[in-house]
């Protein structure tokens, strides 16, 4: 056992930094369950001197500190003067008496110190509004007030941790050892965001030069002294979630006794930071999870298998020493239909570029499918289309571009319409525009979506007893063409319509061959289908699961369902004829023949696992439309392009797939009693 009775978590420990305002129980509850799976042994947080005093202050942290202690190893940052104490009424500004710092530490060492077994004093002490150490009187103020309080702390049995300077200063360290504050901690801080703030980028020379420079410091006046790094992070506020990854490993690789990462959850967009509201949008983004608790790419790593998860994932993407020439770029490479058609052309020996922020979970294990089978020749760029510079600089030398990454689910976009806009049309406009820059000529091949139809709702239906039959003989037996009215309606089908139409304008205003698929359900191999998007997927999923299906509407609706094999072939067959059909947009679909209603494709999954499949009805979901089936006669006259895949037998090819990688390699899922060759 350590000071203060709390057992000590160990060399290297992994912590978060997160702090909780005054009286939001529900938010503290949420967040560290969630802290809790992500494997997160330590958790620093402040307890605020100025809040401590305040009406409700006392009951709140007597509520927060032992739910803290229960579950991890808790370091308290107590800093804040009371206004009603400071030199300048100010809460970050020195207090009248002194001494009254060391006091209060002392009562929270009787109050929650078994609780803890280290604490910090003060946060950033060379960063503040009314602390300025170039000061020699209020830099000799913080030193007596710091240092009588870590001499108390010492005295009582519990180690002091003096915070870390941001942006980090050997000098002002140095100072501390001579007047003698080194000397009575047993922990000093290093505080280091790099790559997000300005401050610190003209001083930043990475974390082996700062740290070697820090322990220089220590060795003079307390070699004994541990260093943790107590705040690193990196913001997101640019979408680029992969490079917070690469930072956290980063960071992970130092040789610290403790790492503290800034921070779980963003800040709430309504709450002000020190400098005020949006003062600055990198304050928002700092988080491993967004402010809902809805996890970002690290959070969902960690939660999926802590530091070793995120380790491996960024071995997917090491980098080459040379890009391949002109590589078939393909963004949204590492998902459903993308992954299917790299391999397609990784098969036939060229270079692909996968550019993809993995935002979808498990679409990393279809990265390392493709990298396990084609080594090298696969290039992991994972970034986000949201990041024009990005796009200009992976694009610049591509031979062709497969243009898939899409915010690509109806409900997520009436959750969240500004993400699925800056996805889906600001995206897809950086693509464009990255490919117009570099003067190539490249052309770019688009998946747009039926959507763009809108919901087709004057179409005329008669209700049959498992599906629905348009009265329109010729919609009844070729399905709708591409001369339908766009008729936009959803976010998503407003973001996915107005990129559809941008992709075109580029090539009739500057000449960029482009082309666009509009596609139908497309299902098949290494499809990871949730209710949301994927559906025949996520059918058999769930079946094959032994669990229950629910179904939005009657079931009547109807889809023409694509193997994705054939779906690929389409794409292909559009990038070899170019030249001829530039500008041209595609119905892509399985057409009539491959027409199948909800309840269809829920009978047949019976047939293939022998078991009844469990089915809850739900209310109609916004947009969905009752009848959409592909008229492809444009595809098959242009390009000569086909269906060959049964809609049936490839139900029945997918299923063999999930149940050999997917079931077999989960043991903790059942294996369906039948499933046909």
């Amino acid at each position: 056992m350590s000071r203060g009775g709390q057992k000590r978590t160990g060399a290297g420990a992994l912590g978060f930094v997160e702090w909780f305002r005054k009286g939001d129980h529900a938010r503290a509850e949420e967040t560290l369950a969630e802290l809790k799976r992500s494997g997160a042994s330590a958790l620093r947080t402040h307890l605020s001197w100025a809040d401590y005093l305040t009406p409700d202050g006392e009951a709140w942290f007597d509520w927060l500190m032992p739910k803290l202690g229960a579950d991890f190893d808790v370091l308290p940052c107590v800093h804040y003067t009371p206004p009603s104490l400071s030199r300048t009424g100010r809460a970050s500004g020195a207090p009248l008496v002194l001494k009254d710092y060391a006091d209060f530490i002392d009562h929270i060492l009787t109050r929650y110190g078994h609780h803890f077994s280290h604490i910090e004093l003060w946060n950033e002490p060379n960063n503040l509004l009314d602390w300025d150490w170039r000061a020699d009187k209020d830099f000799s103020l913080f030193c007596e007030m710091v240092g009588g309080a870590a001499y108390w702390a010492k005295r009582r049995g519990f180690s002091p941790v003096l915070g870390g300077p941001c942006p980090f200063d050997p000098f002002w360290l140095n100072l501390m050892g001579e007047r003698g504050v080194l000397d009575v901690v047993d922990v000093v801080g290093f505080h280091g965001f790099p790559g997000t703030w300005d401050s610190e980028e003209a001083s930043w020379n990475g974390f082996d030069m700062h740290l070697g420079e820090m322990r220089m410091v220590l060795d003079r006046f307390n070699p004994k002294a541990e260093i943790w790094i107590t705040e690193t992070g990196y913001s997101t506020w640019r979408n680029d979630e992969m490079e917070q990854v690469r930072r956290f490993v980063q960071a992970m690789d130092q040789s610290v006794e403790r790492l503290y990462w800034y921070s779980w959850r963003d800040v709430p967009p309504d709450v002000p930071v020190q400098e005020g509201l949006w003062f600055d949008p990198r304050h928002y983004h700092l988080g491993a999870a967004r402010h809902d608790g809805q996890p970002k790419l690290l959070g969902r790593l960690l939660a999926e298998g802590g530091v070793k998860r995120v380790r491996a994932l960024c071995g997917l993407a090491a980098p080459h020493l040379q890009r391949a020439s002109a590589p078939i770029a393909i963004t949204g490479g590492s998902g459903f239909i993308g992954a299917n058609l790299a391999e397609s052309f990784l098969a036939e020996g060229k270079d692909v570029r996968i550019i993809d922020n993995l935002a979808r979970p498990g679409v990393d294990a279809n990265l390392a499918w493709l990298k396990a089978r084609h080594g090298k020749r696969v290039e992991a760029v994972l970034t986000d289309i949201r990041d024009r510079r990005m796009m200009e600089d992976v694009l610049a030398d591509a031979g062709a571009v497969f243009h898939l990454a899409a915010q690509t689910a109806v409900t997520t976009s009436l959750a969240d319409p500004r993400e699925d806009f800056d996805i889906n049309l600001t995206g897809t406009f950086n693509v464009l525009q990255a490919v117009h820059k570099a003067g190539r000529r490249t052309p770019v091949i688009f998946a747009s979506t039926n959507k763009v139809y809108g919901a087709l709702e004057d179409i005329a239906l008669v209700e049959a007893k498992t599906r629905y039959v348009p009265e329109d003989e010729e919609i009844r037996k070729h399905g709708v063409g591409e001369d339908r009215p766009l008729d936009f309606c959803t976010p998503y089908g407003c973001s996915k319509g107005a990129a559809d139409q941008y992709v075109l304008d580029h090539a009739s205003t500057f000449g960029i061959p482009t082309a666009v698929l509009r596609m139908s359900c497309i299902y098949g191999p290494h499809q990871l289908g949730t209710e949301d998007q994927g559906w025949v997927a996520h059918f058999l999923i769930r079946a094959l699961s032994g669990e229950g299906l629910t179904v939005y509407g009657n079931g009547k609706q109807v889809r023409d369902i694509l193997h994705v094999r054939d779906a690929v072939s389409a794409y292909r067959q559009v990038l070899g004829s170019i030249d001829r059909v530039a500008g041209t947009v595609f119905n892509l679909g399985g057409g009539p023949a491959n027409s199948v209603s909800i309840l269809d494709v829920i009978g047949e999954i019976e047939t293939i696992t022998g078991e009844a499949v469990p089915i809850r009805f739900n209310d109609w979901r916004a947009g969905d439309q009752l009848y959409f089936v592909a008229r492809t006669d444009r595809l098959k006259s242009t390009l000569g392009w086909h269906p060959t895949v049964a809609w049936q037998a490839g139900l029945r090819h997918l299923a063999d797939w999930l149940v050999m990688h997917r079931f077999k390699a989960n043991q903790s899922l059942p294996l369906p009693q039948r499933v046909s060759a």
